[in-house]
This record gives structure tokens, C-alpha cells and sequence, in this order.
């Protein structure tokens, strides 16, 4: 609801609609974490994975709406937003980096100011996926998740990961985190290109909209950090299984007797 509640020329049709869609999304949310069985959450009951995932929608959204708020109504926090993003999508813009291809998607003719705009959106939101994907790395490495809130059912976690089929549960784990952690590498590559095959770029009037703005840089960031993250848990998952069946397996010392 952010931007249509902080965003200035939004009308009160709009907003009332955004509202009722925010609460759709709320009670969906509070009937999956309140239910039994599984739903569509994956990793319902392995806090703080959908934590740090919805802080980092959170932060992006935030940060990109105060910026273009900044544009009418300048505030200490939106200049500074909008220079720290600046500095972060000049040091990222390189050839080939997922900064410069964003801002290549745009149009030919397109002006400078346009795509200085869309480069320091861009590289603020990659700078917070960073920062947050490095966050969850560094509490995977130094927390025993996702045994901190108790014992991990697969059923309920990983609603549409069946164990009973498809071979080894340990080998199709580390096969889907290797797939995620690969597309979470190549979206940020992927999105520009397909882009520009599909036409002549994007029309600098379509950005020209903040809301529109915002979202497909969220969008363009939350992606790949949220495949990346699903990818690093379900690596550590297989490793967990791994860990029991060797524990399991270890014959008895010589000096203990069995239980």
C-alpha cells in the first residue's frame, strides 16, 4: 500500500483499490500460517526465511517510493536515498552488470536524466538485495536453521516438493537449489534481453508513472534474491537429511553398547 498511500496525484479510487487488494493479501496470509495442512507458503513454520524476504519487498518498496516522493517534495531522507542509489547504480554500472542492462532496456531515445533515473533505481535496489541477501547467508552460517524453531516438516515447509517420488530426496534437493541459485544469477541478465528481442525497449513514458517504476524494480531485484535465498535453504535442507542418515548409519563405538 506504500506507494499509493505516500505517493502524491493518487487518486482516492486508486487508493481505495490498492486497500482492498492489501487485504486480500493479508487474510490469504493469515489463513495459511493459521492452517493445519499445507497451502502455498513454502517454508511456513522455518522463521525468519519469509521474514527477511518480506523486509526485503519492504525496503525496496520504501526506499524507491520516498525517492520519487523526494522528486516533488524533497526531504533529508529522500536526498539521501536518491544519492546513495545514485552512487550505487554508477559504481554497478559496468559492461555487462544487471545495472547496465536495466538501464539499456530502455528506448533508444530515451534522455539522459531518464535513464540516470532508472540506473539509480536500479542500483539501489540491487544494494539492498545485497545487503539482505548477505544478512541471510550470514544467519544461516551462524544459527542451526531451520532447527531453531523446532523439528522441520517437509510436508508442511515444502507443500509442492513430493519426497516420495523422483529418486533420492537428497539428490532432487540439491538439484532444485541448484537450479534456483542459476536463475537467480541469470534473471538480472535474462529480463533485459528479453526485453529488448521482444521489441525496441521499453518506452520511457511507461516509467514516466512512479507506481510503475517502483514495482518493476522491485520486481526486477525481489526475483533473483528470493531464488537465491529459496535456493541456499534448500541446499542447506539436503545437507540436514545427509547429517541424519549418516548419524543414522554410524555403526556402534566398540566400547558402547546399543540402545
Amino acid at each position: 500500500m506504500a506507494p499509493s498511500l505516500l505517493l502524491p496525484g493518487v487518486s482516492s479510487d486508486g487508493k481505495q483499490m490498492v486497500a482492498l487488494i492489501a487485504l486480500f493479501a493479508s487474510a490469504l496470509t493469515l489463513v495459511e500460517y493459521n492452517a493445519t495442512y499445507p497451502g502455498l507458503v513454502e517454508f511456513r513454520d522455518a522463521p525468519p526465511f519469509n521474514r527477511i524476504r518480506y523486509l526485503l519487498a519492504l525496503l525496496t518498496v520504501l526506499a524507491l517510493t520516498l525517492i520519487e516522493c523526494g522528486r516533488v517534495h524533497p526531504t533529508t531522507l529522500s536526498v539521501l536515498l536518491e544519492t546513495l542509489g545514485d552512487l550505487a547504480g554508477r559504481g554497478m554500472d559496468f559492461p555487462y552488470s544487471p545495472v547496465r542492462l536495466a538501464a539499456e532496456m530502455l528506448q533508444p531515445d530515451a534522455s539522459e536524466a531518464e535513464v540516470a533515473r532508472l540506473r539509480s533505481a536500479a542500483g539501489l535496489s540491487c544494494l539492498l538485495a545485497l545487503l539482505v541477501l548477505t544478512g541471510f547467508v550470514t544467519l544461516l552460517r551462524l544459527s542451526r536453521w531451520p532447527l531453531g524453531s523446532g523439528a522441520f516438516n517437509v510436508w508442511v515447509n515444502l507443500p509442492t516438493f513430493d519426497p516420495t517420488t523422483g529418486g533420492d530426496v537428497i539428490l532432487r534437493l540439491r538439484r532444485d537449489a541448484r537450479l534456483n541459485v542459476t536463475l537467480a544469477f541469470l534473471l538480472p541478465f535474462l529480463i533485459p534481453a528479453v526485453v529488448e528481442f521482444t521489441g525496441d525497449g521499453l518506452d520511457p513514458m511507461t516509467l514516466h508513472s512512479p507506481q510503475t517504476l517502483i514495482w518493476t524494480m522491485t520486481a526486477w531485484s525481489f526475483l533473483p534474491a528470493s531464488l537465491f535465498m529459496r535456493g541456499v535453504a534448500l541446499a542447506r535442507i539436503a545437507e540436514m537429511i545427509r547429517e541424519k542418515r549418516r548419524l543414522g548409519v554410524l555403526p556402534p563405538a566398540a566400547d558402547y553398547l546399543p540402545v
